[in-house]
């Protein structure tokens, strides 16, 4: 297996970039060179980095020739360029965009529930990260449907701001600065009130009367786990920082109990299972998956009408696990 010389994030300035510096400096490819991309507009920036400080460099003019990996997180736009040059020079691609997703031949991949897909998979080449939504439903649901065999998911996400991107974040927080003032609101980067609201709209709406969001829960369902599964899914924005929610209900072909799900997803790798041993011992975004790793699940009940049916929630940074993680525990797979 290859070792990791030099790394390129693309995107750096943005919040995933960040994420992604963030993940290189504490705790993965420790002796690998890292270079800092960017457009035009933030080329020159600073950003310290390990200790020292690295200058950011303007994307359409590096030279990839000399890179190992390649971490791209600026806009389907930007990977559909300088995806496809970073591989004719050499350069192995985790694109965290929509992109490639649906390229019946790029992998898309969550390292926990179809990660033996790169085993045979040929490098330079690019690979895929699932939207962030996508990627925390199939950790917590991948066990359960190799024991039991889902038919169909009915999931409802509460998403936070952050997977909107840096001027969302803004925008939430202004609003609320506003409730204490003049409850002069501007609604720039979404449609409407973000604070102190809910928005059934993540993406743009589709012809199906789903939005994008929704689509793309069943979409990459069907590449990543199974295409037999039946998904239906609500996707809401929420005025919630960081950490993606989701309620989901599974209807299986063998019937399931709350214990033997439990028993399963304890050993299941990538998993925080909460048990519901008190009223308090559930996951929320805030207090369990903010800037953590894992998928937490928890509230875990049986169907009150049918013995192959089960209701559980789900939470994960949607920064980390839902995108710049992935993206490295994918990088993982392929180098040393």
């Amino acid at each position: 297996m290859k070792k990791v010389k030099r790394i390129a994030v693309a995107g750096a300035t943005g919040m995933v970039g960040k994420a992604f510096q963030g993940l290189l400096e504490k705790d993965f490819f420790p002796d690998a060179e890292i270079d800092f991309l960017a457009s035009k507009k933030s080329k020159g920036k600073s950003i310290t980095f390990r200790g020292q400080s690295h200058i950011v460099k303007d994307l359409s003019e590096y030279d990839f020739s000399n890179t190992d990996l390649a971490l791209f997180s600026a806009g389907a736009s930007v990977s559909e360029e300088y995806a496809p040059k970073a591989v004719s020079q050499g350069c192995a691609v985790v694109d965290n965009s929509s992109c490639f997703r649906y390229d019946e031949n790029i992998a898309l991949i969550v390292p926990e529930v179809n990660g033996d897909e790169l085993l045979n998979y040929e490098l330079p080449n690019i690979i895929a990260n699932p939207n962030c939504s996508t990627i925390q439903m199939l950790v917590a649901l991948k066990p359960i449907h190799e024991e039991f065999n889902i038919k169909r998911i009915d999931i409802t996400t509460l998403q936070a701001v952050s997977g909107t991107g840096k001027e969302a974040t803004e925008e939430l927080l202004d609003q609320l600065i506003a409730y204490e003032g003049d409850n002069n609101f501007e609604n720039i980067i979404y449609p409407k009130q973000i604070a102190n609201n809910v928005l059934p709209h993540c993406d743009v709406m589709e012809d199906n009367r789903y939005t994008k969001e929704e689509n793309k829960l069943l979409k990459e369902t069907h590449k990543i786990l199974d295409p037999n599964i039946q998904v239906a899914a609500t996707c809401v924005r929420v005025p919630v920082l960081n950490g993606h929610s989701e309620s989901i209900h599974i209807l299986t072909e063998k019937p399931l109990s709350e214990k033997g799900v439990e028993q399963i997803l304890s050993n299941s790798p990538g998993i925080k299972l909460h048990y519901g041993l008190d009223t308090k011992d559930y996951p929320t975004a805030a207090t369990d998956a903010d800037g953590d790793y894992l998928v937490h699940v928890g509230r875990l009940r049986k169907d009150l009408w049918d013995d192959c049916r089960m209701n559980m929630w789900v939470v994960a940074d949607n920064l980390l696990k839902g995108a710049a993680l992935n993206s490295i525990q994918i990088a993982n797979l392929i180098f040393e």
